[in-house]
């Protein structure tokens, strides 16, 4: 097998891992996916896939990466959640890395609402807020996994066209 074989299972590599971290929260997904389609581009000196698809991808990365946080803070800000249920959230993400994929989906919701409720002792506000942190991360995560797509997409395309 030669060096540029192994460059481009690199590649793909990095590509699919990247996949993977848009679900897993301790994997920085869009990054790897990033990364994967960089070195593809300079396996052949950015031939096919150019420092323009290079750029539109890049800018792909960073506004998934902004989104993520974005989308989640504005659930929870939207339901009134406090510093506590942030944290809560935080935690309970880190958390569900360790419970599955399970946990990696409800743990941010249980943590929002367990930290929400040690803020203000009031269930329902604690539930409004741990619902409305999680629908916040899974718009976030549903919107990294459609810019990760066109990333792919643009580099698919610039890579066989």
């Amino acid at each position: 097998m030669g060096s540029d074989t192994l460059w481009w299972l690199l590649s793909a590599a990095l590509i699919v891992v990247g996949l993977l971290g848009i679900v897993l929260p301790a994997l920085p997904g869009t990054i790897f996916v990033l990364g994967g389609i960089v070195l593809g581009a300079w396996i052949d000196d950015f031939t096919r896939v150019g420092w323009f698809a290079v750029g539109v991808v890049t800018v792909l990365a960073v506004l998934a990466w902004a989104m993520d946080y974005v989308a989640a803070a504005l659930g929870a800000k939207r339901a009134g959640a406090s510093r506590q249920a942030v944290i809560g959230a935080a935690v309970g993400t880190v958390a569900g890395v360790f419970m599955g994929i399970i946990g990696v989906f409800f743990m941010p919701l249980v943590g929002a609402a367990v930290g929400e409720f040690m803020a203000r002792r009031n269930h329902g506000q604690a539930v409004r807020v741990g619902v409305a942190t999680w629908l916040g991360l899974m718009a976030g995560m549903l919107a990294k996994f459609i810019l990760a797509f066109m990333m792919i997409g643009i580099y698919l395309v610039a890579l066989w066209v």
